[in-house]
């Protein structure tokens, strides 16, 4: 990482392309008729990716930036679960199904299951089991090689969550750890004895979950290059096969909880590079492969694979193996994908149960985008530049029909210049590619392909 373009780009606001376009660019112009034409439209061809999004923890997270509410009961939950039922019986509703398909009732197969959150395990046992057989009753069962994941706050996984986690298929579970300084932890108000986490991960192996991965933070107030590394080596002491490391993105006018956070005490921009570095070159010298932007990964494990044969993918959940032609979103705020475009729901629980209930008309969506060719073509060379660091933008521009000249604009080239300039990209005719020593900025060359994006809007986490 070089401190001059740490500290040319640092102030620079970009989005983190888990889509594209952003989901900033969603609005009300698309509605749930436009949902159910598009899911009419999948075929036998098409491949399943399904996230339900569960919006409880038992605390708030002051760092959190994601959809999610406290509650201390099990009532809500249950409410919640049964609308969530019905939204997966109204989509699998929505799709046609093949007659010449016997597998699967003639639906689309299922090759990848994500449980988001919030904190999914908050679910009952029996209430996630229920969950699982409904999607296998209405989806079909998932393909002997889907991945089926949950993310999980090891405070709260009780012995028979864990249980039901292996009864229900689960292969892989994602460990919020963040940080195991005590006094970061009780920064962002949550305090997390390491023992803790190993007990959790503990259970999760003895019930049959093999796949274990570790999410840890870095820029968290009161952190530092030394206490950031030791997370490091005890997450290494507990062997997980993935760790994602994130950079905080302090956006208190976006996630008002994050306004408890004393800003006096957060990491400046080249104390946050230099946590990063350290610990990216501790998991490396552990033998974890580093892939793309924040995502590390034994050799063997199939993420490496998939990225050293140039088959990565990054959704919203970050960095993917999942290669499924449709994510359908369940949940309050729960974001689905098609080949017509994006949806996202509600992202109030009240609003998004009163859409299930009571008469509702049964759907819940709040806005989404249609996706034009342009946006599939962008879209595709912002994904090469996220997973693999490099795009040739001619090739790619002719496996989408469309003329160079839409992509490479004289404002394009000018821009790709000033980076070659500053020695943070190499140029041969039309490939780009991310120099090695300049990957952490990644996103500020993908922003040059972004046809909405507006630097003014102030609606992004800065590139460092």
């Amino acid at each position: 990482m070089r401190p001059d373009l740490v500290a040319k780009y640092r102030n620079q606001r970009v989005p983190r392309y888990t889509s594209y376009p952003p989901s900033p660019q969603f609005s009300a112009a698309v509605t749930a008729a436009d949902y159910r034409q598009w899911l009419g439209q999948l075929t036998a061809a098409d491949t399943l990716s399904l996230y339900l999004h569960i919006p409880f923890c038992r605390s708030m997270c002051w760092y959190c930036g994601c959809h999610t509410s406290v509650v201390e009961h099990e009532a809500p939950i249950r409410r919640y679960q049964a609308a969530l039922e019905a939204e997966i019986d109204a989509v699998a509703g929505a799709l046609v199904p093949d007659p010449a398909m016997s597998k699967g009732g003639g639906l689309p197969p299922v090759t990848h299951i994500h449980f988001g959150g919030g904190t999914p395990t908050l679910l009952p046992p029996d209430a996630f089991l229920s969950l699982m057989e409904r999607l296998a009753r209405r989806f079909g069962r998932p393909a002997a090689t889907a991945e089926i994941a949950v993310e999980i706050d090891p405070r709260t996984l009780t012995a028979a969550m864990a249980a039901a986690l292996g009864q229900g298929g689960v292969t892989r579970a994602s460990l919020g750890v963040q940080s195991f300084d005590d006094r970061v932890q009780r920064a962002i108000n949550r305090v997390q004895p390491y023992a803790a986490t190993a007990e959790a991960v503990a259970r999760l192996r003895q019930a049959g979950v093999g796949g274990i991965n570790l999410d840890l933070i870095y820029g968290l107030p009161h952190q530092t290059v030394d206490s950031c590394v030791q997370s490091v080596v005890q997450a290494l002491e507990l062997a997980p096969d993935r760790l994602s490391i994130f950079g905080y993105a302090h956006m208190p006018s976006l996630k008002a909880h994050q306004g408890r956070i004393e800003t006096a005490a957060l990491p400046g921009a080249t104390q946050r590079t230099e946590q990063a570095a350290a610990m990216a070159a501790v998991l490396e010298a552990a033998g974890y492969v580093a892939i793309g932007l924040d995502h590390y990964a034994r050799a063997d494990d199939v993420m490496a694979l998939a990225y050293a044969a140039g088959r990565l993918k990054r959704n919203f959940q970050g960095y993917t193996v999942d290669t499924a032609t449709a994510l359908l979103g369940f949940g309050a705020s729960a974001i689905g994908r098609t080949r017509g475009g994006y949806i996202q729901n509600l992202v109030a629980v009240p609003a998004y149960l009163k859409a299930w209930e009571n008469g509702g008309d049964g759907w819940a969506v709040a806005k989404g985008l249609a996706l034009s060719d342009d946006d599939r073509l962008r879209a595709d060379i912002i994904e090469q530049l996220m997973c693999r660091f490099a795009v040739d933008l001619e090739e790619t521009c002719r496996r989408h029909g469309r003329p160079l000249k839409d992509i490479l604009t004289p404002a394009t080239e000018r821009a790709l210049a000033t980076l070659a300039t500053d020695d943070m990209i190499a140029c041969d005719k039309t490939r780009v590619e991310v120099r090695e020593e300049a990957r952490h900025l990644v996103r500020s060359v993908a922003v040059l392909f972004d046809a909405y994006f507006d630097p003014e809007s102030g609606r992004h986490s800065y590139a460092v």
